[in-house]
């Protein structure tokens, strides 16, 4: 996702750190941390740089990989109030909910 945040925000998969990232201009300014469960992801927390809060970033890293878990076949157990919330408001990813 990019529309919105002025300049764009791309969102990467770094395994290495088990997160998603979103970087701009090459720097990170947000990510959301998950833990592999097995069958599906715990999605536990998710953070923004503070002088990016209120751009949409947060958003646009849950959005990113929650798109690139589904791609994947992945399931996700949202921990993160943040991505449980983000997922209550758009149903488009309800799917991906695990039952716990």
């Amino acid at each position: 996702m990019t529309d919105g945040y002025e300049p764009p925000v791309t969102v990467r998969h770094a395994p290495a750190h088990d997160r998603y990232e979103a970087v701009s201009e090459g720097h990170v300014v947000g990510f959301v941390e998950y833990r592999d469960a097995g069958d599906h992801v715990v999605m536990h927390h998710t953070y923004t740089e503070p002088v990016h809060r209120g751009q949409a970033v947060a958003a646009h890293v849950v959005a990113g990989a929650l798109d690139d878990l589904r791609s994947r076949g992945r399931r996700v157990e949202p921990t993160c109030w943040y991505v449980a919330d983000f997922i209550s408001s758009h149903p488009e990813y309800r799917d991906l909910l695990v039952d716990v």
